[in-house]
């Protein structure tokens, strides 16, 4: 007997997908018989295999029709946004059922946004609302397992890109923060796609990182799950480190990480002087990001390096 589909759709970047992953472990835990379908970025498709819980993936671009699934679908998930654009792509499909986010405006029902509530808990909550369970909430930490690639560990990351211009902290305050670092012992390396590459060679440059360019995605993940430490913006790789429990420094600007930011947990470390109301898409730098200083970065560090790398460095000797 074919099993029933359920088939949910997160077709946005790397941070959205990350962010979405507990939801989805829920909808696993709440539908032990369906065959899950993702609906993301083709790009995702290696990433699949390192989870239990997502049986396959439908290459989608954001807002894009989505193509067949291989059956009839018995429920259909929004965790793409509220709005009726992405509610319609799903209705499209003529599932048996159709959950999202409620918008009277526009005559969707559902629970309610809430537009402070962080990313994570927002996605969970609407999936605990449709399938009430006493288990408790998945987290985000271990929702995509280690690549099994033979990649140098130990290294600390400095990531300086991001997708907008407004969450990237200037690459000299990269640089100063990576020389005191090498200073103190760090093995150093400089991560960026190919769009940023320029920047990243920059960087390694001043500091005598190695540098990885436009490495595959489950380069990244096995780089980041045997690293030290990651360094970076509000971006992509900084939910990978709290994927995988590496200690990180975040900085944030436009956008809080109230909505955006790690798991408590000591080992995570967010730096963040704004109201969260800055643009997130900017073509500038936020001015939050920018009273980010050096030197407290470094001080972030110090505290995480103290409290949680040297102690297992120990361990591991």
């Amino acid at each position: 007997m074919t099993a029933p589909i359920a088939l949910v759709l997160r077709a946005l970047g790397l941070g959205d997908f990350m962010t979405g992953l507990p939801a989805v472990k829920l909808i696993r835990s709440a539908l032990p018989k369906h065959r899950v379908v993702l609906a993301a970025g083709s790009q995702f498709g290696p990433l699949i295999e390192l989870t239990d819980y997502i049986d396959e993936l439908l290459p989608s671009r954001e807002l894009a029709p989505l193509g067949p699934v291989g059956g009839p679908i018995d429920v259909a998930l929004d965790l793409h946004g509220k709005g009726p654009a992405s509610r319609e792509l799903l209705t499209a499909l003529g599932p048996a059922r159709l959950i999202g986010f409620g918008d009277p405006a526009v005559g969707l029902a559902g629970p309610a946004w809430r537009p402070d509530e962080h990313e994570v808990q927002r996605w969970v909550r609407l999936i605990a609302s449709s399938w009430p369970s006493s288990a408790p909430s998945p987290q985000v930490l271990g929702c995509v397992a280690r690549p099994e690639l033979d990649v140098e560990a130990g290294l600390t990351v400095l990531h300086p890109g991001a997708a907008y211009p407004s969450r990237r902290w200037p690459l000299e305050r990269f640089a100063y923060v990576g020389r005191a670092l090498a200073h103190a012992g760090h093995e150093l390396v400089v991560t960026g796609t190919a769009a940023e590459g320029d920047a990243a060679r920059w960087l390694a440059g001043q500091t005598g990182a190695r540098l990885r360019i436009d490495a595959s995605l489950r380069e990244v993940f096995a780089l980041v799950a045997s690293s030290r430490l990651v360094i970076s913006g509000d971006t992509g790789i900084a939910h990978v480190a709290f994927n995988y429990g590496i200690a990180s420094v975040t900085l944030y600007g436009p956008v809080s990480p109230a909505a955006w930011g790690p798991p408590m947990d000591p080992r995570h470390q967010a730096l963040f002087h704004g109201d969260g109301r800055g643009d997130p898409h900017g073509r500038a730098v936020d001015p939050a990001l920018l009273r980010i200083s050096p030197q407290e970065v470094l001080d972030a560090i110090w505290g995480i390096t103290q409290d949680h790398i040297r102690t297992e460095d120990r361990t591991r000797a």
